[in-house]
């Protein structure tokens, strides 16, 4: 049994969401069914909110990049309401979300800057070298305020001119969930150019009895990559393999497609990108979806341990521009075409859903270190490959294998914790250089024998 506890990990070491434990919320995607006058009305108050949206970035932009949102609001709401139109709450949501877009690429510039400090990178992060464009004429309503649902499926929507009511359809499970039992919160109105078509995106909460260990009867690790979607694994070393060739092929056909497209140039070759990239965006989703699906069918009441993976390509030292080869700058295009955020979301709702439970563990030297006697080296994946070799006990596995079998250690300890203390983190942010150090540290003295095999 792994036993390790002190006071670094206790309220620091778990990325998870205090919401997790009492809510989990769902996003219902709703199909309206509107008439050419009130399609021409959502439209035009799509086209105005985005104008707003720029109108409000470029003033932040002028006045020291600013991210303070009630600063924004005071300078910018009687603008917002006089040049484009919005009503009142739309034109309060306006500066909140410039405000959160700058919050976001200031710490990107802080994470660039901390991983040129380390030497991961030398280039400069440019996102705020100009004032961040809105493009996708996406509207954010306040439910009650800005929208709300009537009987009959049909749903009041805010426009420039009043409120429009529409009716709409949806997957039954999440109609009954706005009808019956879920707290709906705000929603996205969003425009499918390629189909032509309007959905209304709404948040609903759904009530979740709260969380033990004891409710969890095995710990997971799941390790996420190119070749391989997903490599699941348990403390009985029962691991499953999710190939990712079929995906990465029709992926690097579209993206061959996208090249020879944007050369063309045309109007009918940029309505042709659009198509393209609509589709490789439903490859993505239905691949992470059937992914996610199958390891919560394949290990149920499980505790799911994935990797913390935010600013994980500034903390990676790789090669690129001018100083990488050609196999090393393809390697970091196929690198950046997934989203492992997106396949770790999928996993965290629909474990909380199905009866587990999803926790996130420091990602450092997961496919660096030894399972079996700890050993931490770059030597031990010769050349990066697919066969890691302990330079020091001689131990020889698959490399994905053994990061998703330290993903599970770091799992369990955790579990562990949670039992031994009774409680389990609820502040995920609190962890320093020292704390994390610290956590690094006791996870390169866990083992992975015959006896961790039959804790769970």
């Amino acid at each position: 049994m792994v036993s390790f506890h002190n006071k670094y990990f206790y309220g620091s070491f778990v990325k998870i969401c205090y919401n997790m434990f009492m809510e989990q919320i769902i996003t219902a995607k709703l199909k309206l069914a509107l008439t050419p006058e009130q399609r021409e009305q959502l439209r035009k108050t799509q086209l105005a909110y985005r104008d707003a949206l720029n109108f409000v970035s470029e003033w932040a932009f002028e006045n020291g990049k600013t991210s303070k949102q009630d600063k924004l609001q005071k300078a910018c709401y009687a603008d917002i309401r006089a040049k484009f139109g919005l009503p009142a709450q739309m034109a309060c949501n306006v500066p909140r979300l410039v405000g959160a877009t700058y919050k976001g690429l200031w710490t990107r510039v802080k994470q660039n800057a901390a991983a040129k400090a380390k030497g991961y990178t030398k280039k400069r992060y440019k996102g705020l070298d100009e004032a961040p464009k809105f493009v996708s004429p996406v509207i954010t309503y306040n439910i009650n305020r800005d929208y709300s649902f009537k009987t009959g499926n049909r749903v009041s929507i805010n426009t420039l001119n009043g409120r429009v009511v529409v009716g709409y359809e949806g997957y039954c499970k999440h109609v009954a969930l706005i009808h019956e039992g879920g707290t709906i919160g705000a929603a996205k109105l969003w425009y499918d150019k390629p189909r032509k078509q309007f959905y209304l995106l709404v948040s609903v909460a759904i009530e979740l009895p709260e969380p033990q260990p004891t409710d969890h009867k095995q710990v997971i690790g799941v390790d996420v990559g190119q070749r391989y979607l997903a490599v699941a694994t348990n403390m009985r070393q029962q691991s499953k393999f999710f190939s990712g060739k079929e995906v990465r092929h029709k992926a690097n056909h579209y993206a061959r497609l996208r090249k020879r497209l944007q050369q063309k140039g045309t109007r009918s070759a940029l309505r042709r990108l659009l198509t393209i990239g609509q589709r490789e965006r439903r490859l993505k989703l239905d691949a992470n979806h059937v992914v996610s699906k199958r390891i919560i069918e394949t290990y149920p009441n499980a505790m799911i341990g994935i990797e913390e993976l935010s600013g994980i390509r500034d903390r990676t030292k790789r090669k690129s521009g001018k100083r990488a080869t050609v196999k090393q700058r393809k390697a970091n295009a196929v690198s950046s075409k997934w989203s492992f955020a997106e396949l770790h979301g999928h996993l965290a709702y629909k474990s909380a859903l199905n009866g587990s439970m999803a926790v996130k563990v420091d990602a450092e030297y997961t496919s660096k270190g030894c399972p079996c006697c700890g050993h931490i080296s770059d030597n031990n994946r010769p050349n990066k490959g697919l066969l890691f070799v302990c330079e020091n006990c001689k131990f020889e596995l698959h490399a994905d294998l053994v990061g998703s079998r330290n993903i599970a250690l770091r799992t369990l300890f955790i579990r562990q914790d949670w039992m031994n203390t009774g409680a389990l983190s609820l502040r995920p942010d609190v962890s320093d250089k020292e704390a994390k150090a610290e956590r690094l540290k006791k996870y390169s003295e866990l083992r992975w024998s015959p006896d961790t095999s039959s804790v769970l």
